[in-house]
């Protein structure tokens, strides 16, 4: 019952697809090689990223220290390059706190081998699968049944106009 409504919660009102799971190791690998996607996408140039600073102080920790295919690759400043702790960890913003979240694999990202967490599906392949399967048995069946009753209105309304 209570893992139910725990798939419920997280698929209907979070939107979800990924459990995360496990805990941070502290290799800092997360706050090197970040993508920073906003409302327009992911962040594709110094300008976009300077008027970006302004908005939220997370923004300000990052430097640029390349760019992809993808868009700007970004690093903290936090870090400790010695340590690979963050300098700022009580205090962190939220977006760190969340981290990672599923929007990596949206973003075309994936989590380091070595990462302590993992993101996990909410649905299995098997229920995924057997909701697409039932969907279209649906829909094959209105498109069967919903053209006959259409062909047989129209049938009858010509009758009714002899």
């Amino acid at each position: 019952m209570f893992s139910k409504l725990k798939k419920f919660y997280y698929t209907k009102i979070l939107k979800r697809k990924y459990y995360r799971v496990g805990e941070c190791k502290g290799c800092g690998r997360c706050c090197r090689q970040i993508y920073v996607k906003h409302a327009k996408g992911v962040i594709q140039t110094e300008k976009d990223f300077e008027n970006l600073k302004h908005q939220h102080r997370f923004y300000t920790y990052l430097k640029v220290t390349g760019k992809d295919e993808i868009g700007l690759i970004f690093e903290c400043q936090n870090l400790d390059p010695e340590t690979h702790l963050c300098k700022i960890h009580k205090t962190r913003p939220g977006i760190c706190r969340r981290y990672p979240q599923e929007e990596i694999f949206a973003m075309g990202g994936a989590l380091s081998e070595d990462c302590g967490y993992s993101l996990i599906p909410i649905e299995t392949f098997g229920e995924v699968f057997e909701k697409v399967e039932k969907q279209s048995k649906i829909n094959l069946w209105d498109k069967i049944f919903g053209r006959k009753t259409k062909i047989k209105e129209f049938e009858l309304k010509q009758k009714e106009g002899e």
